[in-house]
């Protein structure tokens, strides 16, 4: 009696277990998170009207320009370092703790 009953309750867990499995393939697998990725990237390309490409010319103008700093001043390239490496590192979290759910080191 005893018996029929965990073996009762241990097959839907078995079967939940293998839906959530196969869902989980479908959503964090390979394949999904590079067109996620290039979807995101098309999309707000589109979205933005291509805004990487028509302002390049003016960032690297803002960018290269020399310019006299004041007190509490910084250069645009300085601004953009700091950002970048924010960025950056955020990203290197993200990226260890997405490689460690993903199987680990």
């Amino acid at each position: 009696m005893q018996d029929t009953l965990i073996l009762s309750m241990v097959i839907p867990v078995i079967f939940i277990h293998q839906i959530l499995t196969t869902v989980d393939a479908l959503v964090w697998g390979p394949f999904m998170i590079i067109v996620l990725l290039i979807g995101t990237g098309i999309y707000l390309t589109f979205r933005l009207r291509g805004i990487q490409a028509r302002k390049l010319v003016y960032t690297l103008r803002l960018l290269l320009k020399h310019k006299e700093e004041g007190r509490g001043d910084i250069s645009p390239f300085r601004a953009l370092m700091t950002t970048l490496s924010g960025t950056i590192g955020t990203g290197n979290i993200a990226g260890v703790a997405t490689a460690i759910s993903l199987g680990g080191p």
